[in-house]
């Protein structure tokens, strides 16, 4: 009886060990997935900082292009306000949140073709390097992303497999939404000469 009883002991011990540590990884790997859901907004914040300048600078040359300013003022507004709490990156959430900042990234790329009109704007060193600063932060936000989804997959698939699937269940650990490109992402563009 009582090798039994040791035996069960031993068995319960293991089962809450197992479920400790399980826990406090899925733990580990949902903050993870949160700080980096940080550096995303962080690189996309840090774009919509450069914005202002970069239309200051474009409006002293292109003073007869106010309704591309008011677009990306729009849009820049838009793409700020839009957050998403990241205990809850939901697919639809982060839908929203990446169609926001498309249409900045849209609006940005009317600006920018404004300089093909103005000769002068293409030499100005202010509008150059606010455009390389642009395009420096553009490749961070693609680098910060990838690194999202890269977390949000190992965080998803720490909580699917046996037995954590168990405890995320029971402490409502929930999968993540991944960044997925836009489906017109799919078609290359037309260049024309």
């Amino acid at each position: 009886m009582k090798k039994i009883s040791y035996l069960l002991l031993i068995v319960i011990s293991a089962i809450t060990l197992t479920s400790c540590s399980g826990y406090n990884r899925m733990v580990e790997k949902q903050e993870a997935v949160t700080a980096q859901w940080g550096n995303v907004q962080n690189a996309y914040q840090r774009r919509a900082d450069l914005i202002p300048n970069l239309v200051n600078t474009v409006k002293g040359y292109a003073e007869h292009e106010q309704e591309t300013f008011t677009q990306v003022t729009e849009a820049r507004a838009k793409a700020t306000q839009t957050t998403i709490n990241p205990e809850n990156l939901t697919a639809e959430s982060l839908q929203e949140y990446q169609q926001a900042q498309n249409e900045l990234s849209q609006a940005l790329g009317r600006l920018l073709l404004i300089q093909e009109n103005y000769p002068e704007l293409k030499a100005n060193q202010n509008f150059l390097a606010l455009q390389d600063e642009l395009a420096g932060t553009e490749n961070r936000i693609s680098v910060e992303r990838n690194r999202f989804n890269q977390l949000a997959q190992d965080y998803n698939s720490y909580i699917r497999k046996f037995p954590q699937v168990i405890y995320a269940k029971w402490f409502k650990f929930d999968s993540k939404a991944y960044f997925e490109a836009q489906p017109d992402a799919q078609t290359a563009p037309q260049v024309q000469f």
